[in-house]
């Protein structure tokens, strides 16, 4: 897994391995939470599923306009794009992030994966065809291109392997 969070850069590989680990689950496993106000592996999964669809139709609005060309991200995530990662941080996401509801099933997660590698493949397939380069605003990051958010949305998806790292240590030690 170490590799993976160091080294792997390709979308379809990272998602990849985010389906592959289901196969290690029940669902129990999947719903336990180790404190009432944090999160499941399941809500992480609910999480990463829902936040890459809005990532997704950032890229479309940027792909479809010239809109805020002229405005920057800003300098933490500057660092993040050069890096290519988030930074080693346990992080506080948008108020939002509060309502992530758990899954109902082993298999919604499953199913929202693997349709979420397949809007990936059209979001890259609209870049590459875009003549548009338009931004738009990450809540808490500045502005970033369509290829910006088609990055985010890979680095997301690694930053939350230390979370899942967490929680398997949690359901590991439950003897679930």
């Amino acid at each position: 897994m170490q590799a993976l969070i160091l080294g792997k850069k390709d979308f379809n590989q990272t998602l990849g391995f985010w389906i592959e680990q289901l196969d290690q689950y029940d669902f129990v496993q999947l719903t336990v939470k180790p404190f009432a106000n944090s999160w499941s592996l399941g809500q992480v999964y609910m999480h990463l599923i829902q936040a890459t669809h809005f990532f997704i139709k950032q890229i479309q609005v940027c792909t479809s306009g010239n809109d805020h060309i002229d405005k920057e991200a800003f300098a933490d995530a500057k660092a993040m794009f050069q890096n290519n990662e988030f930074p080693d941080l346990l992080l506080e996401g948008p108020p939002s992030n509060a309502f992530t509801p758990q899954p109902s099933s082993k298999e919604q997660l499953i199913t929202g994966l693997t349709q979420l590698k397949d809007e990936i493949e059209m979001a890259k397939d609209q870049i590459s065809k875009s003549q548009f380069k338009g931004k738009t605003k990450h809540f808490g990051l500045g502005y970033f291109t369509a290829n910006e958010w088609m990055q985010f949305a890979e680095m997301h998806f690694r930053h939350h392997l230390r979370q899942k790292q967490r929680l398997d240590d949690y359901i590991n030690r439950l003897h679930l």
